[in-house]
């Protein structure tokens, strides 16, 4: 769903229950989204495609972006040279500390507006939200699903998705709070380390469990 003004302000209303999804780069996320989306018919809001359209091409945001690396960090469609801007950022805490300065606000600008627009339509909504504890948006939702699988599984599936160097990914996954910090701080944790059955069981479980506490 695309945000259509981000105008700022504060959300004045939302859905009852808003599900937010989280968990390690690679573990899973999207497929629960997708699932609930496809199975319980509910809206989904993914962070990851605002963070896309915050660097779109005449953004003021990619302004910023070239104005501090230079126009090389663009490709000849004069759009964002994203591996080259992965490069720069998870080898150095302090770029990406402030390009997530720069992305975050926008994010939650937009997560905030869909929220308030949807409010009428629907009670339940899901935010797929991989930062959602770095970015501080816990405040966000309602309840939070961790999904994880074990550090190799991660490591394979990245690397396998993404195209990237066994260095390239563990930067990527060194970048993000300890897959346990997170799990701790859930309301819901899904394994996905198994099957793909077993996954959608335990979301299955999770919806329905939860649910007593948000009626539909």
């Amino acid at each position: 769903m695309l945000c259509p003004e981000c105008q700022g302000g504060t959300m004045s209303q939302s859905p009852t229950r808003i599900i937010g999804i989280t968990g390690g780069i690679g573990s899973g996320k999207s497929t629960v989204s997708n699932y609930l989306a496809d199975v319980y018919k509910l809206p989904v809001l993914d962070a990851d495609i605002y963070a896309r359209l915050a660097v779109q091409t005449g953004s003021p945001i990619l302004s910023q972006i070239v104005a501090r690396y230079g126009s090389d960090i663009l490709l000849p469609s004069s759009t964002l040279n994203r591996r080259s801007l992965g490069e720069i950022v998870f080898s150095s805490p302090t770029e990406r500390q402030w390009l997530e300065q720069q992305i975050h606000p926008y994010v939650r600008r937009c997560l905030e507006t869909e929220l308030k627009s949807i409010s009428q339509q629907c009670s339940t909504a899901v935010l797929v939200v991989p930062l959602l504890f770095e970015a501080g948006m816990t405040d966000l939702v309602t309840e939070i699903w961790v999904v994880y699988c074990s550090p190799t599984q991660q490591l394979e599936r990245l690397m396998e998705r993404d195209g990237l160097t066994l260095e390239q990914a563990q930067a990527r996954i060194n970048s993000q709070m300890p897959i346990q910090e997170k799990c701790d701080r859930a309301t819901v944790v899904l394994d996905n380390s198994s099957t793909l059955e077993a996954l959608l069981t335990q979301v299955d479980k999770a919806y329905d469990i939860t649910t007593v506490c948000f009626p539909r």
